[in-house]
């Protein structure tokens, strides 16, 4: 049988359809969802403790009585979160809004519980959570109560380049009673902290150093009350 050669128009219909074939691949292949991009995650890092001036052995002089410190409270962002937060003092300052790609280890209020726990334990036994509300000392008597709550935490940029890292609490200092505790003391803490970039990096190191600092303030503090 002869074999009579392609046409020049069924050449170009063959070369048309492998043009649309190669096309519907590539097409298929962009349609892929992407890898989903891995979120920076940021704690208060191992250093910041010991990088802080703290007093020598011989000024720390005698233990301190026991101190009960209960689960650290936030005031406004859903309980839990995770989520680096920031504000545009130049834009908005009151939207509080979170980064997209980078969060923290613990939600804030577990991480600002250990920078407490830490310093406060310098010199004294630390209970922690409610419970250690309950427990007799060697007095034969409950702790002293210290509640914290934080009313914010976040980077403040007062421009697109410049920004801070804020941290405000307020400390609650009470005994404990048969009949509950009864508040001693209370005061209101903030904190500040120029952010190195101006990130989410450098914002969640201002904010360390800001947790760090505020607790040494804390501590300071309640030693001043006689507790």
């Amino acid at each position: 049988m002869a074999h009579h050669a392609a046409t020049p128009r069924a050449r170009g219909l063959c070369a048309a359809a492998a043009t649309f074939a190669t096309a519907a691949l590539m097409a298929g292949c962009s349609a892929l969802p992407a890898p989903p991009v891995r979120a920076d995650v940021y704690d208060f890092g191992p250093g910041l403790l010991a990088q802080s001036p703290s007093p020598s052995s011989a000024e720390r002089g005698a233990p301190l009585p026991p101190i009960a410190l209960p689960e650290v409270a936030v005031a406004g962002p859903v309980e839990g979160s995770t989520a680096v937060l920031y504000r545009l003092a130049y834009d908005d300052p009151r939207h509080l809004r979170p980064y997209g790609q980078s969060r923290w280890s613990q939600p804030p209020a577990q991480l600002v519980q250990q920078a407490l726990r830490d310093q406060l334990g310098l010199r004294r036994a630390v209970l922690m959570g409610d419970e250690g509300a309950s427990q007799l000392v060697d007095t034969g008597k409950p702790p002293v109560v210290l509640r914290v709550e934080i009313e914010e935490f976040s980077q403040v940029f007062q421009s697109p380049k410049a920004s801070t890292g804020v941290l405000r609490l307020r400390a609650s200092l009470a005994d404990s009673t048969q009949a509950g505790e009864k508040l001693m003391a209370q005061r209101v803490f903030v904190v500040q902290r120029p952010a190195p970039t101006a990130d989410a990096r450098g914002g969640t190191l201002a904010m360390a150093e800001a947790a760090a600092q505020a607790a040494q303030d804390v501590a300071q503090w309640v030693e001043r009350m006689g507790r």
